[in-house]
């Protein structure tokens, strides 16, 4: 019995009501955005609505984040959308099979520790970037069937029914939170549409919803290196911007609720997922930052909430899209524009002034190449390598050297700050070969030699002082900087003092 209540986190005070509400406002929101990301890869709506449910059921049972929500998303239509076209549905089933193994091995290996490399900046531009897209995402429900804006009635209609979504999601919290606002909210605005007959745009016409228990299917491919080495580029792509999406969904979560995650539980239950996803006609995903907040901000904490969410869609799906069709999509919309507020990092606005520049601009970029490109994995991944130069060059300026004589002639340098790469053309810059005395020692107390191009240098400036009959000491290396000098010993030539 124990591992069972482990499991569902029973071993911890759950409020069952809040769960439970909460995973019902969450199943709605998945609805529109399941059938909107299947269609954007070009694939039917039930595609995604059962990726949304297997992605979403088994990260709940076995996650690292207990109530983080994953399921069909925008990030992973996109990478699939030219293989889709190109080959069908079949060969993206197969690679979401192989994303997922990726992924299972990445947890295994326990690679999600590498998430603590990506800067604050770069998680506030992925954030902020992303809340851009959601919120952009909802101008389409502004616009007609031929794509041209809404005027007169109709759009006076939608935009009242939005505002009074987004009302009543941000003013029922302040008189009672016994519900959750933000189901409230979609089923006061589903009453007055049908009970005043207002024709307004719903869930059933954007596409049906009608289906069945998803199908185990072994996606029909051959089974060649040639089949491996087309799915292989979309899978590693899958693979990583599923990764990257989750984890930092997973320390935005961690954050708001101020507990801990578990990042590789979290990579290993993803790659699970994305695997039964591809053998049950689902299209993968990965996490989903709005439907996450819409769960935390509802109170939900356990896993019992996203189980709740996975197992009302399949309900929706099997019994209930009738229903479900008539949903006014303004409902959603409003509810989707309140998660885009509540998404976007407000303080990263108000404490710009007070930010280095060199971060300022490297959220930009992140925000920039997440909004326009659409591409998470390649903006994060170009904030931490901007990062990573900014504090190359920061720290390749800070080495400097203090210069003494003692009474014994010896001159001295005692060196300040790391040696790397970046910083070997100024550490040169600091001696004086042909007026320094017959001995001279280097002092690394308070620096440290880091790598193999630190090591070259020491090596080159020892040759350059031994060509004019001099010596060169090496004294007080850390004991990274020592392991590294005798690993290189047959490479260089440099008199170590202990």
């Amino acid at each position: 019995m124990k591992p069972y209540l482990r499991l569902f986190d029973f071993s911890q005070k759950v409020n069952f009501k809040t769960e439970v509400l909460s995973g019902l406002t969450v199943a709605f929101a998945l609805v529109p955005e399941a059938v909107a990301f299947a269609l954007i890869a070009g694939l039917s709506p039930l595609v995604g609505l059962y990726a949304a449910f297997v992605m979403g059921l088994v990260t709940s049972i076995f996650g690292g984040r207990p109530g983080m929500i994953s399921g069909a998303t925008g990030a992973i239509a996109v990478v699939i959308i030219a293989l889709a076209q190109s080959h069908g549905v079949e060969y993206v089933f197969a690679t979401v099979v192989l994303a997922g193994i990726i992924q299972l091995l990445a947890g295994v290996l326990k690679l999600g520790k590498l998430m603590r490399l990506v800067p604050l900046p770069v998680v506030y531009g992925f954030v902020n970037g992303l809340a851009i897209i959601i919120f952009m995402s909802q101008l389409d429900q502004f616009k007609d069937a031929s794509g041209s804006w809404l005027t007169g009635n109709a759009l006076f209609i939608v935009l009242g029914l939005v505002l009074l979504t987004m009302v009543i999601i941000w003013g029922l919290p302040k008189l009672t939170k016994a519900i959750p606002a933000s189901l409230v909210a979609i089923l006061v605005v589903f009453g007055i549409v049908a009970f005043l007959g207002i024709d307004t745009k719903t869930v059933g016409d954007i596409a049906s919803i009608q289906g069945g228990f998803p199908p185990f299917h072994i996606p029909q491919v051959p089974f060649t290196l040639e089949t491996l080495t087309l799915i292989f580029p979309y899978a590693a792509i899958v693979a990583g911007v599923g990764l990257i999406e989750s984890l930092l969904t997973l320390e935005l979560i961690d954050e708001i609720t101020e507990t801990r995650g578990r990042t590789n539980k979290e990579a290993a239950a993803q790659g699970i997922a994305n695997i039964t996803s591809g053998f049950f006609s689902g299209m993968g995903g990965c996490a989903m930052l709005g439907q996450s907040l819409i769960n935390i901000s509802n109170g939900a904490r356990a896993r019992l909430s996203g189980v709740v969410a996975s197992v009302a869609l399949l309900v929706f799906i099997m019994f209930g899209a009738g229903i479900i069709e008539q949903v006014p999509m303004a409902a959603l919309t409003g509810l989707m524009i309140m998660v885009a507020i509540g998404t976007f990092e407000w303080i990263s606005v108000k404490i710009l002034n007070k930010y280095p520049v060199s971060d300022i601009i490297v959220m930009n970029i992140v925000i920039l190449v997440t909004v326009f490109m659409h591409n998470l994995a390649l903006a994060v991944l170009i904030g931490v390598i901007v990062s990573a130069l900014v504090y190359a060059w920061g720290n390749a300026k800070r080495i400097r050297a203090r210069k003494r004589v003692d009474e014994k002639g010896v001159k001295h340098y005692e060196i300040y700050g790391p040696l790397f790469f970046g910083s070997i053309q100024l550490f040169n810059e600091k001696f004086d070969v042909q007026n320094d005395p017959e001995e001279v020692v280097i002092d690394f107390k308070e620096s440290r030699i880091v790598d193999m191009s630190a090591i070259e240098a020491v090596n080159k400036l020892t040759e350059r002082y031994h060509s004019v009959g001099k010596k060169l000491y090496v004294t007080n290396l850390s004991s990274s900087s020592h392991k590294l000098l005798i690993k290189a010993d047959k490479m260089i030539n440099v008199n170590v003092v202990e």
